[in-house]
């Protein structure tokens, strides 16, 4: 096993003491700090592998430190020690660089646990996502954002992406995973408002065997499915109240137990989630919990929307184009009339729209050169205020309904699962739109 060598900071002998033989037996090297000054003198002399505070230093915090190290030694994984409940200290740690915190009493098996992944992290360097998953673009906000992701990717603190449908919520959250350690665990997608809430328990936590009628086999669930690795939560907003209790006990005591069962089984899971909608008013309104909220958004990420970063209009353009040419083996390019085009239309369905709107253009050219009336755009010159998002909106929609419905070889059913709306949803919207095969 190779040996580590770990900070430790806590101004109590006994404590200090714990942690030493404790991490020696592990195997590790421990260097013994009892104060904020002669753990500052340690990290300038010395190389450590992970470090371990106390919050409470008699010459200052260990937020000050995690601050300290996050600004000098932004590669050190560290990690700090709470008062048993104090939630609102550890949430203040993580958000300023913390990677992970343990509570009084410490648990021996939390504390192997915690240093064991620490050192994961600090010791598994990070490769840039694939083409699959890159963030396309150099706008400011682009740039900002993938230093964001940068920053905490590492870090175990969950994550909450906020931003308006189609602006690439889900592709954020594997960048996260991607640039984490996690990333060669798995990535487990959920989409929270696509499950009937009768289910939905089941497919978080699972369910053993005979637990209510149509159990006929265990589930070990999407928690234990992603062990190791990240689950993502999409559209968060939607998981009942109930749910949004038990969401938080997971948070808290990092362990699940299924549906029927007894047992409380550890997990190793880091949670992202996303919602299109704003949280803080559903707060305000009592349909999503504040405590909840509290925890999930430790750190925040906000897409901004595509109208709002136009510059990266053609370079995403041109990725999407690139890939279709990939899978198609054509040569489409855009003409200066399209690029014009899009560069001033608002996208009010972001990239998902610009997605659809240049795969359909591709598919109604006649050759590999698209110009801008294959793009369809809507026209609003002539309507009146208000009209033109409604005209935009019901194309939107109507582009993909039809996508899905094409993907699926018009089979309904399996259109509305990629949709992640209900049958009875998809088939009314196909009436509405006069959406007929």
């Amino acid at each position: 096993m190779e040996k580590h060598r770990i900070l430790i900071v806590d101004d109590e002998p006994d404590i200090l003491e714990l942690l030493d033989i404790t991490l020696s037996r592990m195997g590790h090297d421990v260097v013994a700090a009892e104060t904020y000054s002669s753990a500052i003198h340690s990290i300038q002399k010395e190389s450590f592998n992970f470090c371990l505070t106390d919050m409470k230093l008699p010459d200052g915090n260990g937020i000050e430190l995690v601050k300290y190290i996050q600004h000098n030694k932004p590669e050190l994984p560290v990690a700090v020690i709470t008062a048993h409940g104090n939630m609102e200290l550890a949430i203040k740690a993580m958000k300023a660089g913390a990677y992970d915190f343990v509570s009084k009493p410490v648990s021996l098996e939390k504390l192997r646990q915690l240093v064991a992944q620490g050192i994961q992290t600090g010791s598994t360097p990070t490769a840039p996502p694939s083409d699959q998953y890159q963030l396309i673009g150099d706008s400011p906000q682009i740039i900002k954002l993938r230093e964001t992701i940068g920053k905490f990717a590492r870090s175990q603190a969950p994550v909450f992406i906020e931003g308006q449908s189609g602006t690439g919520k889900e592709l954020v959250a594997r960048q996260v995973h991607l640039r984490s350690a996690r990333a060669s665990a798995p990535f487990v997608a959920i989409n929270c408002g696509a499950i009937p809430a009768e289910l939905i328990e089941s497919e978080l936590f699972g369910h053993v065997k005979g637990s209510f009628s149509g159990a006929i086999n265990d589930n070990p669930g999407l928690f234990r499915a992603a062990e190791g690795g990240t689950l993502f939560l999409d559209e968060i907003a939607e998981l009942p109240l109930n749910l949004q209790v038990k969401l938080l006990r997971v948070l808290q005591e990092k362990s699940i137990r299924p549906v029927g069962d007894q047992i409380e089984h550890p997990i190793n899971v880091r949670i992202v989630s996303a919602s299109h909608k704003n949280l803080g008013e559903l707060v305000s309104t009592g349909k999503f919990r504040h405590d909840l909220y509290y925890r999930i958004n430790v750190i925040a990420i906000n897409i901004p929307p595509l109208s709002e970063r136009r510059q990266d209009i053609v370079p995403i353009s041109r990725h999407i184009l690139n890939r279709l040419n990939r899978e198609t083996g054509r040569g489409l390019t855009l003409q200066e009339d399209a690029i014009k085009a899009l560069s001033v239309y608002d996208f009010p369905g972001n990239v998902r729209e610009l997605e659809n709107i240049l795969e359909r253009a591709s598919a109604m050219s006649d050759n590999d050169q698209i110009n801008a009336g294959d793009l369809g755009l809507p026209s609003t010159d002539t309507q009146t205020p208000g009209a033109g998002l409604i005209q935009k909106t019901s194309e939107i929609e109507a582009r993909e309904l039809e996508k899905a419905l094409i993907e699926n070889k018009w089979n309904q059913s399996a259109a509305a699962r990629q949709l992640g709306i209900t049958l009875r949803q998809l088939r009314y919207r196909c009436e509405k739109l006069n959406l007929t095969r």
